[in-house]
């Protein structure tokens, strides 16, 4: 029998490498992977709430023995999560030495975009968003976000309390 094992070469592998996740029911985005460190699910029991917080940060995460603040990325962007959830699906970004833990309703799955795909038009978006993503990416009839690591983490969200 002659079996082989089919791979891409490594020319046609083209594009950056992104994480797209479901913000709320109606909105996608995607954020690059050079921040991305893991993606889990985690139980909301795991999460330790915070008193005196604003109501982005959901609490802390003990993760692989680091503590991480878990911040519900909806609410940063000004959008709603669903907040029935059991659990929480979770991407882990590592941004300038600063981890934190972002909750989003889904975890899509991964796809590359090349730099050409992205258009940096920013006039889709409301004002209150334009600071966190860095354009637009069409995908089958589906417009995505994409958004910006490193404003997200210094956002005045998590900063101003």
């Amino acid at each position: 029998m002659n079996t082989k094992i089919l791979t891409p070469k490594l020319d046609q592998v083209v594009g950056d490498i992104y994480v797209k996740v479901q913000l709320d029911k109606y909105t996608s985005a995607i954020l690059s992977m050079d921040y991305v460190q893991e993606v889990l699910i985690v139980p909301i029991s795991r999460i330790s709430p915070m008193p005196n917080m604003p109501h982005c940060i959901l609490g802390l995460l003990n993760r692989r023995n680091r503590v991480l603040w878990v911040i519900d990325l909806a609410q940063v962007l000004h959008l709603s999560l669903d907040t029935n959830a059991q659990q929480y699906h979770i991407v882990i970004i590592l941004v300038n030495q600063v981890s934190l833990a972002l909750v989003v309703q889904e975890v899509k799955g991964v796809i590359r975009f090349t730099p050409d795909c992205i258009q940096s038009s920013i006039e889709q978006a409301c004002s209150d968003i334009t600071d966190y993503i860095h354009g637009w990416a069409v995908q089958a009839q589906e417009t995505l976000m994409v958004l910006n690591a490193e404003a997200i983490a210094h956002s005045p969200n998590l900063h101003n309390y």
